[in-house]
């Protein structure tokens, strides 16, 4: 374990140097997995720093990373920190115009893509972002000849870096170039509400959460972590990434949420993180095939290795933990934001009180202001908004960052997440009503899927929702309604009837003014595609009104 590492760079290269031909990667090309150890890693590393600092970046610099999880994602991360860049990643979903949009307020100049589809966003975006002067892209691909910057093939920049006589100039590989203190990566908000901002973590933000991480998850030198998530979002970059290397773990990149089933079975993994809609599909899976009570099935389907997974994202419904805990694998549910790292708060295998996200990790400190919102502290925190001292100032005051959750703390210093600050709906008779708790209460009915309630300044609370088609298939059986599409179950009153009685049944325990009095139902789920949901599937809950206003303006007109 690199546990005196100050920086990133000094993390990894001295990860290399202890282990050498150690695996440290695990990654599936051409149908096959391979093994690449830290000595392979380390050299491309140093290969790409090099050909950067040929390329002119310099210390403090920008370079966007706009790419799918892959090995050379990684290398592209060691390297640009090595040359002491700052590494701006943007999420593969997001659109051309969400593109040239953090492109711009970074002030990235050189900005490297994995494929064809993420370079035709580059090349839609091109004449909003003047400032972009080298593309770099790791699939061999043609670009067109009208746009105005220079244009690299990964394959030739790792071959111009090992010619390069600049790596003679980067003492200790870059070591020396970098301090704790300085800029790692500029990461921008998922943006829920308002416009995205960029969150500055330093070197010291990210070892220090990924060394408290590994202890807090129990993670083993032997073991075999899986990674799906988005490493362009912070949950993964320090949870899997950073954690699963720092630990002189080995590290799986699964090739796709598609195959996500598959790679299970292949690679074996100890352990995973996840959000929990794959940990609802996987109890899905396992109801469908009759198998809820088959010894060892759990475990099976997830590999046959399989001892902790993490849970983060979105809060976890209590019986889904309770169901998987009880079939003998340890779902710890944890807690944090961009802005911190991101983990404030964690359950461990030691101390897993479910229903809670745990207690602070080794470093972080966690306290409840006097109107519920959850405060921290610790070398955890972000440096700031890059650009926005305002936002800055307002979210971090005397030390303490703002979250903007609501929660508590029990007397054994777990916390409870119970809504979100800032998504607070006051009602026309001034109740305040967290929407998150309702709809979590509401989506624990296996055929709603997806729920998201309105109600601002109205008199009772409405909601968009999305049903399970596979589970109510069979309830819709039940009463008569057979072989139907989405469209046309969701415009049948039988259906609607059916729904409105499971949401009263969910929404049995709480009080009058927090009841969906009604709701619309949709036919197609909401999605990150669709500017929906955030790359970790929280609700763009003003992206989703102005879809649906007329809809659901249309239930109060009533």
């Amino acid at each position: 374990m690199a546990d005196d590492a100050g920086t990133l760079v000094s993390l990894f290269h001295g990860q290399a140097e202890r282990l050498a031909d150690r695996t440290c990667l695990k990654i599936k090309s051409d149908g096959q997995w391979r093994d690449v150890s830290w000595t392979e890693l380390i050299a491309q590393a140093n290969r790409w720093a090099a050909a950067l600092v040929d390329l002119g970046v310099r210390p403090g610099d920008r370079v966007v990373i706009l790419a799918e999880n892959r090995i050379e994602w990684i290398v592209a991360d060691i390297g640009l920190l090595t040359a002491a860049g700052i590494n701006v990643p943007i999420h593969a979903p997001l659109t051309a115009k969400q593109v040239a949009y953090q492109l711009n307020d970074s002030g990235a100049a050189i900005v490297v893509v994995s494929n064809a589809d993420q370079l035709a966003k580059l090349v839609d975006a091109s004449a909003e972002c003047p400032g972009v002067r080298h593309v770099v892209a790791f699939d061999a691909l043609n670009v067109p000849s009208d746009v105005r910057w220079e244009f690299h093939r990964w394959s030739d920049m790792l071959d111009a870096g090992a010619d390069s006589p600049r790596l003679a100039d980067m003492p200790g590989y870059g070591i020396d170039r970098v301090s704790p203190e300085d800029l790692a990566t500029i990461m921008y908000t998922s943006g829920t509400t308002g416009e995205p901002k960029g969150v500055m973590l330093t070197h010291a933000n990210l070892v220090s959460n990924s060394l408290a991480s590994l202890e807090v998850f129990a993670l083993r030198h032997d073991d075999v972590k899986l990674c799906w998530l988005p490493v362009s979002h912070i949950f993964a970059r320090t949870a899997d990434y950073y954690a699963t290397l720092a630990a002189g773990a080995i590290l799986a990149l699964a090739e796709c949420y598609e195959t996500l089933m598959d790679n299970l079975q292949e690679v074996r993994p100890h352990l995973m993180s996840s959000v929990p809609h794959f940990y609802e599909n996987i109890v899905r899976e396992l109801t469908e095939r009759g198998l809820t009570e088959a010894p060892d099935a759990l475990r099976n389907i997830l590999g046959g290795r399989m001892r902790v997974c993490v849970s983060g994202g979105a809060p976890l419904p209590p019986h889904l933990a309770e169901f998987i805990t009880e079939r003998g694998i340890t779902l710890l549910e944890g807690y944090g934001l961009t802005e911190t790292s991101p983990v404030i708060s964690s359950n461990t295998p030691d101390a897993n009180r479910i229903g809670t996200v745990g207690r602070a990790i080794p470093g972080v400190e966690v306290r409840i202001a006097d109107d519920g919102e959850v405060l921290t502290r610790g070398p955890h925190v972000m440096k700031g908004y890059w650009n926005k001292p305002e936002a800055t100032a307002e979210t971090i005051r005397d030390g303490w960052l703002y979250t903007g959750d609501l929660g508590s703390l029990d007397e054994d210093g777990f916390l409870r997440i119970t809504g979100r600050k800032k998504e607070i709906i006051v009602t026309a008779g001034g109740k305040n009503i967290a929407p998150r708790y309702i709809e979590h209460l509401m989506t624990e009915d296996p055929i709603i899927d997806q729920a998201v309630i309105f109600g601002d300044r109205r008199k009772f609370l409405s909601a968009l929702i999305v049903p399970n088609f596979e589970m109510l298939g069979p309830e819709a059986e039940k009463i008569g309604v057979n072989g139907q599409t989405p469209d046309e179950l969701v415009a049948d009153p039988n259906i609607y009837t059916l729904i409105e009685q499971r949401v009263m049944r969910a929404l049995s325990e709480v009080s009058k003014y927090e009841q969906v009095r009604k709701f619309v139902l949709l036919a197609r789920p909401f999605t990150i595609q669709a500017g929906e949901l955030t790359p970790t599937l929280k609700v763009r809950r003003e992206q989703v009104y102005q879809r649906y206003r007329e809809r659901i303006d249309a239930l109060y007109d009533a």
